[in-house]
């Protein structure tokens, strides 16, 4: 996942250091793959990419927010206390940015959110939590504002100056309110937003303008909350999208609710414990089932466990590769079908499909792998890019802007 969202972060950010025919952007241009899950900043600075990296020296930051009594926490400090504080810790937060509260993905997300979405006057859905005996709600654009706002000041700390312009990363598949949103998102933050970029055109910027001929490339990014197919042709340098179809409310998240639900009606027939309606109870399992998704990718089995899940309750059990793919396999062969539009769409058949490129942390899961390779006649695809053909990629996409 890491090396995946480097790579696109890297032609992002070039995508803006230089002009573009308009005039030169003021330096200095980050640019920002704001996430469901994780976000990560950079910067086009001496002729290579700079994944800069935050103030516990990581270079992916989670876009979690939370309040205490005390303080505002963003990225890694606040996801290490979401298990104590559930209701005051804001996550995914860009599954509901752009959405009306009336929305069907809202009213599902709700059930499993541990903090609280209310609708405001409008019908939009806002975030509320509860500080010093205080409620205080939030729109989706102010919190993914404050993850920015961590991202920018991550950059600042690093170049030693002030950054005003900004390059964010959006699903393809982001419609018109969604776009809007993360823009004014970055409004919020202090940032102009140069320019919005699509995921995986980003990707496929990182991996094919450095390859000769002329080629059709599909690139199949399926994250933490979002899933994005697109079909590019690429020839000698120049790209363009033919098609792009997916799915903005589907992702690693839905498989680590599918294994959490599981074992909650597990709990409920074999030991008579409802954890349903403990939202700290849920955070914990949660955190825990994302640990075993992890564990299955390159393990056949794993072990789920949680100290005191409940009141002198340990919780430990094993999940198998088999069982996790069976909880999940709507899912993985859902994600076939957008693969099958962009093809109709482009007019193309499935052996027109010269490069199959996957991005995202979730096509690390060997089902989702096997199943593109299946789709595809045996083709395999690729799972990663040289770095150094990434940097060689960085510099010739600069030429161009």
């Amino acid at each position: 996942m890491l090396l995946q969202a480097l790579l696109v972060l890297s032609a992002v950010v070039v995508a803006v250091a230089a002009p573009d025919g308009t005039g030169k952007v003021e330096a200095p241009c980050v640019g920002i793959d704001l996430g469901t899950t994780y976000s990560v900043v950079g910067v086009w600075q001496k002729g290579d990419v700079h994944i800069i990296p935050n103030d516990m020296g990581n270079r992916i930051t989670p876009s979690v927010v939370a309040f205490t009594e005390t303080e505002r926490l963003i990225g890694d400090g606040a996801k290490n206390q979401l298990p104590q504080n559930p209701h005051n810790t804001i996550y995914a937060i860009k599954r509901l940015i752009g959405r009306k509260y009336s929305d069907t993905t809202v009213q599902t997300d709700k059930k499993l959110l541990s903090y609280e979405v209310v609708a405001d006057k409008d019908g939009k859905p806002k975030v509320q939590v509860e500080v010093g005996g205080k409620k205080k709600q939030f729109t989706p654009e102010e919190v993914s504002a404050m993850v920015l706002q961590k991202m920018k000041e991550i950059a600042e700390t690093y170049l030693g100056e002030k950054v005003k312009n900004a390059v964010v990363t959006v699903p393809a598949y982001f419609n018109d309110a969604q776009r809007q949103s993360t823009k004014d998102a970055g409004t919020i933050a202090g940032l102009n937003v140069v320019r919005i970029i699509n995921e995986p055109t980003a990707a496929a910027i990182a991996y094919g303008l450095n390859k000769a001929g002329e080629k059709n490339i599909l690139v199949f990014d399926l994250g933490g909350g979002t899933f994005d197919v697109s079909l590019l042709t690429i020839d000698e340098g120049f790209f363009e999208v033919v098609a792009t179809n997916g799915d903005t409310h589907l992702g690693g998240e839905d498989f680590d609710n599918n294994m959490m639900r599981y074992f909650v009606d597990m709990l409920k027939k074999k030991k008579n414990v409802d954890v349903s309606k403990d939202q700290k109870a849920l955070a914990r399992l949660r955190k825990a089932c994302e640990a075993a998704k992890r564990q299955l990718s390159s393990h056949p089995e794993a072990r789920v466990e949680v100290d005191s899940l409940t009141e002198g309750f340990d919780f430990s059990e094993k999940i198998t590769r088999a069982k996790f793919e069976e909880l999940n396999m709507e899912l993985f062969k859902g994600t076939l079908v957008p693969v099958q539009r962009v093809l109709e769409d482009a007019k193309l058949k499935k052996s027109d499909i010269h490069e199959i490129v996957l991005v995202g942390g979730s096509t690390r899961v060997p089902k989702v792998q096997q199943l593109i390779r299946d789709f595809f006649g045996g083709k395999e695809p690729n799972r990663g890019i040289n770095p150094d053909e990434a940097v060689r990629t960085a510099r010739r996409c600069r030429q161009r802007c």
